[in-house]
């Protein structure tokens, strides 16, 4: 019983880690931004996360990113090495993240 127990705790307190690394986080968003695409952009955090609504980088967010792929490879083409390789793909949750966060219309301002 009491290594039935001990199994149960022990599957639980995995799960839950596994699970907490699984969600997208704004400030690592806020890093990879600054990192990667800030040079390329030219543009701070702030400005860049304001140009558009909540809504509308949930619409450029969705299925990967294609729509903030698109849109910001048009508009900085000299991202676009990033946001077409394979650490964009890795990072695009939190980076989206970031700019949901951020966006003009959710009355957050970052520091970057």
């Amino acid at each position: 019983m009491k290594k039935i127990i001990s199994c149960a705790l022990i599957a639980m307190m995995g799960l839950s880690i596994a699970s907490t690394t699984a969600f997208a986080d704004y400030a690592r968003g806020q890093k990879l931004y600054l990192k990667f695409m800030k040079d390329a952009t030219g543009i701070k955090g702030d400005a860049f996360a304001a140009q558009h609504t909540i809504a509308e980088w949930k619409g450029m967010c969705e299925n990967e990113g294609e729509g903030f792929i698109k849109a910001m490879s048009s508009k900085f083409p000299s991202a676009n090495d990033f946001l077409s390789g394979a650490q964009f793909k890795k990072f695009q949750p939190d980076i989206c993240d970031f700019v949901i966060h951020y966006a003009k219309d959710s009355g957050n301002v970052p520091s970057c």
